[in-house]
């Protein structure tokens, strides 16, 4: 097979997982040619020098592809829409990164004329999946090349060693060894320490939180945001509109500066294992509890307890891979649908990693004060009319009641 393969495009962030892979894949499928290829989900100074790394390293060329737009409102934007959160905690920052990464490689590697895809995801993790469901959804007949599959290599370890053996150069060391993946929407930390969930995470340690402070850190004095959506969508903060990337990158920067958005969680990865990790998401979290806030007022009550019951469904989906599928489309569909009132102002409070609610007002608002009272109720609503309710919507427990005594008095 190595023989065949002429030309390999690479999902490529110059960490240290891709760093090695380049000169493994020249070592291994002799006279290739390697193309690499980053895209761009918000990782910041992470791609500066990445073009003369990559091309040092042995890959012909890089592509760095800009999909941060794309990223927010065609990826996060139905998923906050969705309400989708994995495991309940889980606001799948890595999880919608990839698809989109994907398609775009692919794009490439077709345009390229390439013979394989290859990637840096590990055999025990949920990317090599949502990385390989997406390249079969655009080019199913495409090679595809997992060197953690495949080669000898067994730990992150052996990885440094390997690239000190090959003179590549590293961020990191064997003792800042985290695991991290960083986009505008989180930055996620595994490994070392992070393994043992007996382990605190070391919040205030110098250099471990990169998207803000821990709550203990933070200001003694709250801040308060008002986030504007329309359908569902944000797009104004504290009245001014703006575009959907630097609305994120204000809400990160309000939301780290107050040690909003830690989540310290062991999850259920997809291929079955379980898995503890630490998550910043200052600005998702922040957008989340708005969204969800807003929702409480502009639907009723049977859409809302539905979508509820689905989002997690949503959730699953994204997290396992199957972004382009069709049921994940059929959900987004009716997610649409269910967001048309969801339009409003919410006030928050943000408070040493606390989100309190201050404010909610729609056009769309359900909320009839008039009926709500515990005062009077200007006619909209008769109090008598619950003793009919009551006994209809109790008559099965009151006939099971009267039936299972009779049996027992036999």
């Amino acid at each position: 097979m190595s023989k065949q393969i002429k030309k390999i495009v690479l999902a490529y962030s110059g960490g240290l997982d891709t760093s090695i892979i380049i000169p493994w894949l020249k070592d291994n499928y002799p006279g290739c040619e390697v193309i690499a290829v980053c895209g761009d989900v918000g990782q910041g100074s992470e791609t500066d020098g990445l073009e003369e790394k990559a091309i040092k390293t042995g890959a012909s060329k890089l592509y760095i592809e800009d999909l941060r737009k794309e990223f927010i409102e065609e990826f996060i934007y139905p998923t906050l829409q969705a309400g989708a959160k994995y495991e309940n905690q889980y606001l799948l920052g890595t999880s919608f990164a990839r698809p989109i990464i994907a398609k775009r490689i692919v794009e490439i590697a077709k345009a390229e004329g390439a013979d394989a895809i290859a990637h840096g995801c590990t055999g025990k993790g949920n990317d090599q999946v949502r990385f390989e469901l997406t390249i079969k959804a655009f080019a199913p007949e495409m090679e595809i090349i997992a060197p953690w599959r495949t080669w000898d290599i067994k730990s992150r370890e052996e990885e440094i060693e390997y690239a000190e053996k090959k003179g590549i150069p590293l961020k990191i060391t064997r003792e800042t060894n985290y695991s991290k993946d960083k986009n505008l929407w989180h930055l996620s930390h595994e490994g070392l320490d992070l393994e043992d969930p007996a382990n605190e995470p070391q919040y205030n340690k110098p250099g471990f939180l990169e998207l803000g402070v821990s709550p203990e850190m933070a200001p003694d004095k709250p801040s308060y945001v008002t986030v504007s959506f329309e359908k569902g969508i944000p797009v104004a903060i504290d009245g001014e509109k703006t575009d959907s990337v630097s609305l994120l990158e204000k809400l990160n920067k309000l939301g780290g500066e107050n040690g909003i958005g830690l989540v310290d969680m062991v999850e259920n990865r997809l291929v079955g294992m379980k898995s503890r990790g630490v998550y910043e998401t200052p600005g998702g979290a922040i957008l989340y509890a708005a969204h969800d806030a807003l929702e409480t007022i502009t639907l009723d009550r049977d859409t809302m307890h539905l979508k509820q019951m689905l989002s997690g469904q949503f959730a699953d989906l994204v997290y396992f891979g199957k972004w382009y599928t069709p049921v994940r489309e059929a959900l987004s569909a009716f997610v649409s649908k269910t967001q048309e009132t969801v339009t409003g102002d919410v006030k928050l409070k943000l408070y040493k990693g606390n989100i309190i609610l201050a404010s909610l007002t729609s056009p769309y608002s359900l909320y009839d004060e008039n009926v709500a009272s515990f005062g009077e109720d200007g006619g909209a609503y008769n109090q008598k009319d619950a003793e009919g309710f009551i006994n209809l919507f109790g008559l099965p427990i009151k006939v099971k009641a009267i039936l299972d005594s009779r049996r027992e008095n036999k």
